[in-house]
């Protein structure tokens, strides 16, 4: 286990878990919205949102396909990812991700 990589996100997901099946197993994709608040100079409080990509395989796909739903309050921790490739008119995309490695589900809906 690296220490050099890790983060540890606590959110609720803005959609529902999606499946991607492959031939030797299946891939969860879901999005997480966390949120940090300040007070800003005027002394208004302001909410401030950070959407991260969250992306399992194996045993943890299949309990975010079970148990995640939108909306749903999760803890994860895991390591981020980076990944390009190039789009259908040839532009180079970028994307990063939070390959998740530990999920534990936290309150109701």
């Amino acid at each position: 286990m690296s220490l050099r990589n890790k983060i540890t996100l606590i959110g609720r997901t803005g959609k529902d878990v999606e499946i991607v099946q492959f031939e030797n197993g299946k891939l969860a994709k879901v999005s997480l919205a966390t949120s940090d608040y300040y007070t800003n100079a005027l002394g208004e409080k302001v909410e401030e949102t950070q959407w991260h990509n969250l992306v399992c395989n194996g045993k943890l796909a299949d309990l975010m396909e079970k148990y995640v739903e939108k909306g749903k309050e999760i803890a994860v921790e895991g390591k981020v990812v980076y990944r390009n490739y190039d789009d259908k008119e040839g532009q180079k995309r970028y994307i990063t991700e939070v390959r998740v490695d530990q999920l534990v589900l936290l309150g109701s809906k």
